[in-house]
C-alpha cells in the first residue's frame, strides 16, 4: 500500500493512521531529508527483524535510528560534551547522521561492541512528526535494492517491496544523497 502524505504540512489523520501500523510491529517505508528508508519503532525487535532480512543484512550490524529533536536526542546519548552538543544543536535538524554512545533507553540489538549507535534528527517534517506522535525514535535505514543501488522515486520503491513492508509514505521524490556520518 502507498499513501500520499503532504511533505511540508503531514496530515494529522494520516500520521495517526501510520503510528497505529508502527505500535502494530509495522514497517514502513518513508522520506527522510536524504532518502527513503526503512522504518519502525526501535522498540519493536520483531519489525527489526523483518528489516533486516528484507535489505538482506547481517544482524550483527546495528541499525540507524531518528529522534525528533536534540532533546530526544539527548536522552538517547551519553557522553557529549557541552561544545560539542552546542555544535550539533546548530546544524540539525539536517542530513547527518552522529555516533555516540548510547543510553539505557536505546535497545541492546542497535548498538554496536563499542555501546554506540548511529543518530540522526532528519530535516524532513514527516519523519519527525512520526517520532513526535510515536513517542519514541525510529529505525532510519536506507532503502535500496538488492544490489544496494538507493531508489528515489516512492512508486518504484512500492513496486519493488509492497510484499515485504506495510506502507510507503509517498512524500514526493528526493535527491538520494546519504547523510554524513560524524563520530
Amino acid at each position: 500500500m502507498i499513501l500520499n502524505v503532504h511533505p511540508y504540512s503531514p496530515q494529522p489523520r494520516l500520521i495517526d493512521s501510520l503510528i497505529e501500523i508502527i505500535k502494530a510491529d509495522g514497517v514502513i517505508i518513508y522520506r527522510t531529508d536524504t532518502t527513503y528508508s526503512f522504518g519502525c519503532s526501535i522498540h519493536s525487535k520483531k519489525a527489526m527483524k523483518r528489516i533486516y532480512q528484507i535489505k538482506q543484512i547481517d544482524k550483527k550490524r546495528p541499525l540507524t535510528f531518528i529522534c525528533n529533536d536534540t532533546k530526544q536526542f539527548q536522552e538517547y546519548t551519553k557522553g557529549i560534551s557541552t561544545p560539542v552538543f552546542r555544535k550539533i544543536r546548530s546544524i540539525v535538524p539536517g542530513p547527518y547522521t552522529f555516533i555516540f554512545e548510547g543510553t539505557k533507553l536505546v535497545p541492546k540489538i542497535m548498538l554496536t561492541k563499542r555501546k554506540t549507535a548511529g543518530i540522526r534528527v532528519p530535516d524532513h517534517n514527516v519523519c519527525l512528526e512520526l517520532v513526535e506522535e510515536l513517542g519514541n525514535p525510529i529505525i532510519s535505514t536506507t532503502a535500496t535494492m538488492p544490489d544496494r543501488s538507493i531508489i528515489y522515486d516512492p512508486s518504484l520503491i512500492h513496486d519493488e517491496f509492497q510484499h515485504d513492508i506495510d506502507i510507503v509514505i509517498d512524500s514526493g521524490q528526493v535527491a538520494g544523497k546519504p547523510s554524513s556520518v560524524i563520530s
